[in-house]
């Protein structure tokens, strides 16, 4: 399985990975699955946190390289074709991380990891987690 983690799927395995749905702890500690983080998901978490929306204890800089590594994740950089495919979405979600994040997951053929009722209404594969 090749899976896109959301923003707050990446959130909820870092701090409370209970609360994730048995399939997706499953999914998450299988090395054999490719599990990718966005570099759009990293930006979120460092704007929410500067804008005191995101408490994380010590510097996110170091913290959470620190915790992506520790969950095994693999980077995905946002690159020109994810951008533009955001053009092709439906204007379905106005959170524009989320748009980028479904245009990664289309662009890539990867299976987008969310619990975003709205983010499934687009015609890309997901994963409940």
């Amino acid at each position: 399985m090749r899976l896109l983690l959301d923003t707050h799927v990446v959130l909820i395995a870092m701090a409370q990975p209970k609360r994730l749905r048995p399939a997706a702890r499953l999914a998450l500690s299988d090395p054999a699955h490719e599990i990718y983080v966005s570099a759009a998901s990293v930006w979120e978490i460092v704007i929410k946190h500067a804008l005191g929306k995101l408490r994380i204890s010590g510097n996110p800089a170091t913290a959470v390289p620190a915790w992506l590594t520790a969950l095994g994740l693999r980077d995905l950089p946002v690159s020109r074709a994810h951008a533009l495919a955001v053009a092709q979405l439906p204007a379905i979600h106005h959170d524009p991380f989320d748009r980028i994040m479904i245009a990664q997951a289309l662009v890539e053929g990867l299976t987008f990891a969310t619990r975003d009722a709205v983010a499934r209404k687009y015609p890309v594969a997901t994963f409940p987690a």
